[in-house]
């Protein structure tokens, strides 16, 4: 506890002494830091591969390139994006006319990442830290201890402490941190370590934005008159990845059950051809992050063992287990009621006939991070699109809306607060501070008593003009 009030302490003074402040400043420190990602990139990927089993190529695509990008993005656009807005200050503060929103850094902020993404969910969010003119402290997961460590290393070579440094340990560590006064937090994770964020940031009344992975998971539709080649191939890709550990993966799938039976078969044939009939013992197949998580996938699969299709097979030595589907479950079983973060995949058959029907159960539960429709009726599915409430999404396709540039990557509800991803995190790691710029001449008495007798019946007529 301490050591951790002496960093935040040994950080605030460096934040007032003004030189995060300058953008110039702050773009050298991305430059550097994009420079250290691209020569660090292979000890990230060999950390990743201790932690998750990750191969180099998806390591390098889910991890190096997407921070490479960020900072890219952030670098081009910094100086439009911190350049301070001018407003008229309109006639009822003439005779000062001007008005400017300056883009204030908030401070010290503190940046709490998850085991999953250790790499990209802790760099990245510093990025957008760094841009908005912030000191950071890093608190890393303890899960994911190899590259945590490279973090530590890598954080510690290349900026001074009291401007960013990166802490380890378990969750006491993080409650020590989150005592501390910050002044602006950011936390990525479950929903159920979210409220606690909450809750210990309420007590310094701490601004905090969550990007959580929801309560109940997020919803993937595939209707029958989808693609179902097409649809498969993209899920099974997504299902694989970080072998589901991912905060926006598919929770489970509802299918019409008119193509129900031939989607299930694709489904088949797609991991069959991107991973082989034995993932389990494949080198390039990721591992659940611990043990722990490990049984946990096992346990809920033998629970329902008489219905998985596919899969259903684990080395736990390895801790990998194989791409599993149970088909079919009913909308209100207990699998589908809570994230699952691994590589099970629950199935539910629907009449198409009552896609309404189905759209109004998933909406009536928490709020996903994430929803994906498959289906050719775009009409449809922009108008449901606009019509649910999850963070963001893609039709007939999956997790690339993660990539675009130039729009935010956020939650709402029980999947988040805030935003971030270039400009977007700019402004999270900002405040705007509106700032009016008096005048001296023509100073009129409108505003200032008497507001009794024939003068204060004067000023009344004058205010209400105003509103005509």
């Amino acid at each position: 506890m301490e050591d951790i009030r002496a960093i935040v302490e040994k950080q605030r003074a460096y934040f007032r002494t003004g030189e995060t402040l300058d953008v110039k400043w702050r773009i050298a420190q991305l430059k550097k830091l994009r420079a250290a990602v691209k020569s660090h990139a292979q000890e990230m990927e060999e950390a990743l591969a201790k932690d998750l089993g990750r191969s180099a190529v998806e390591a390098y695509l889910c991890d190096v390139l997407p921070i490479v990008f960020e900072i890219d993005e952030t670098i081009r656009g910094l100086r439009r994006w911190a350049r301070p807005e001018c407003h008229y200050s309109g006639m009822a503060c003439f005779p000062s006319v001007v008005t400017k929103v300056y883009k204030m850094p908030y401070g010290v902020t503190l940046i709490i990442s998850p085991f999953n993404f250790p790499m990209l969910l802790t760099l990245g969010v510093l990025t957008a830290s760094i841009a908005g003119g912030n000191t950071a402290v890093l608190k890393a997961s303890s899960k994911s201890a190899a590259s945590t460590a490279m973090l530590k290393r890598f954080i510690a070579d290349l900026f001074p402490p009291e401007y960013v440094t990166l802490v380890d340990g378990g969750h006491d560590v993080a409650d020590a941190c989150l005592a501390q006064p910050f002044d602006k937090i950011f936390y990525t994770g479950s929903p159920a370590v979210g409220r606690h964020v909450m809750a210990e940031a309420a007590k310094n009344l701490t601004p905090v934005a969550l990007e959580l992975g929801g309560e109940t998971g997020n919803w993937c539709v595939v209707r029958k008159d989808a693609d179902l080649k097409d649809a498969a191939r993209k899920i099974a890709f997504f299902k694989l990845c970080n072998a589901g550990q991912i905060c926006i993966n598919i929770n489970q799938v509802a299918v019409a059950e008119e193509v129900a039976e031939p989607f299930v078969e694709e489904l088949k044939s797609a991991f069959d051809y991107q991973i082989g009939k034995t993932p389990e013992y494949s080198d390039e197949y990721p591992k659940l992050i611990t043990e722990g998580a490990y049984d946990r996938c096992a346990a809920l699969a033998d629970e329902y063992r008489g219905r998985i299709v596919y899969g259903g097979r684990g080395d736990r030595s390895s801790r990998r287990y194989s791409p599993t589907l149970i088909y079919p479950v009913r909308c209100d079983e207990p699998i589908v009621m809570h994230e699952l973060f691994n590589p099970i995949l629950p199935i539910i058959p629907f009449k198409d006939a009552d896609i309404e029907q189905l759209m109004d159960t998933i909406a009536e539960r928490e709020h996903p991070l994430a929803l994906y429709l498959f289906t050719r009726d775009i009409r449809w599915a922009r108008h449901t699109m606009q019509r649910q409430q999850y963070g963001g999404g893609c039709i007939n396709e999956v997790c690339v809306h993660l990539m675009v540039k130039g729009v935010p990557f956020n939650g709402t509800g029980h999947s988040g607060m805030g935003a971030y991803h270039g400009e977007w995190g700019f402004r999270e790691f900002t405040h705007p501070s509106t700032v009016l710029i008096g005048c001296n001449r023509f100073n009129l008495s409108l505003r200032e008593h008497p507001y009794s007798g024939k003068r204060g019946e004067r000023k009344l007529k004058i205010l209400k003009l105003f509103t005509k």
